[in-house]
């Protein structure tokens, strides 16, 4: 089975897709998915369905919505499968658990992806880490589950998943920035600031790609633009760390040319 949650949701055999077209089945599925070869107790199948409010009858809808995933699986898996569908949708005591082998849900695979791209750059490796990250967002074909309605379960998930997507993001353009790839990177950090116009970390990362492409003037504007909003929107200055890094490009210290030799993060050279 081949599950994909990392874009619309997609779960299919070699007979076809097990993808109920009812939205709270949808829920289920995108639930067990994300947690697969986990047992998802029903309390949380249920908060993730009904909130707070669920009916008298939820334990019995419940089980009607794992009946008919269990009814699309057997189709898809077809009648010469050496396994049943309640051998992949498990019952187990006090909640339900989706069988899969490994690699078959994307996110997890997206999970060891980024894992290895840390250690490559822990290692100091930052080719391979650039590699590995590029891979790991690769599998991102959109926001996660858009099209799913999700409940305050994967509503919780799906803003982490989001903040992985961004962090991993933000190290694998790190790691191009260490291989003095600032020039390349320009065009990429323009649309990614104008997308997360409040995010110091891509800000502070295009202000060095620009400043390291001779573009000083660029860089403090680029400054500038996020301290206004961050001003109007919020009430708050940028962090000393960003108003650090302004300061070094306005004074030319040195150690802006030098952060392809670093290991440490852009914004972590200005902590102190």
């Amino acid at each position: 089975m081949d599950i994909r949650v990392l874009g619309p949701l997609e779960a299919e055999t070699r007979h076809g897709s097990i993808v109920p077209s009812a939205g709270k089945p949808r829920q289920i599925l995108a639930l067990l998915a994300l947690y697969a070869n986990q047992v998802v107790p029903v309390p949380t199948l249920l908060e993730e369905l009904w909130g707070m409010d669920a009916p008298r009858s939820a334990l019995t809808t419940l089980q009607t919505y794992i009946l008919h995933l269990r009814r699309l699986l057997a189709q898809a898996l077809g009648p010469d499968a050496a396994i049943g569908a309640k051998d992949v949708l498990v019952t187990r005591h006090g909640g339900y658990l989706l069988e899969v082998q490994p690699g078959a849900v994307d996110v997890h695979e997206y999970d060891r992806l980024a894992e290895l791209g840390r250690d490559a750059s822990d290692d100091g490796d930052d080719e391979a880490a650039a590699v590995i990250y590029r891979e790991a967002l690769a599998l991102w074909r959109g926001p996660a589950l858009v099209d799913v309605k999700v409940g305050p379960i994967l509503d919780i998930e799906l803003a982490r998943l989001e903040e992985s997507r961004l962090r991993t993001l933000e190290r694998r353009i790190e790691a191009d920035l260490r291989l003095d790839r600032h020039a390349d990177l320009i065009a990429e950090l323009r649309g990614l600031t104008v997308r997360h116009p409040l995010h110091e970390g891509l800000h502070a990362q295009a202000m060095v790609a620009l400043y390291r492409s001779g573009r000083q003037g660029r860089a403090l504007e680029v400054y500038q633009g996020l301290r206004g909003r961050l001003v109007e929107e919020l009430g708050l200055e940028p962090s000393p760390r960003v108003r650090k890094l302004q300061q070094a490009m306005l004074a030319a210290d040195p150690v802006l040319d030098r952060i392809p030799r670093q290991r440490t993060p852009i914004l972590d050279l200005f902590a102190a």
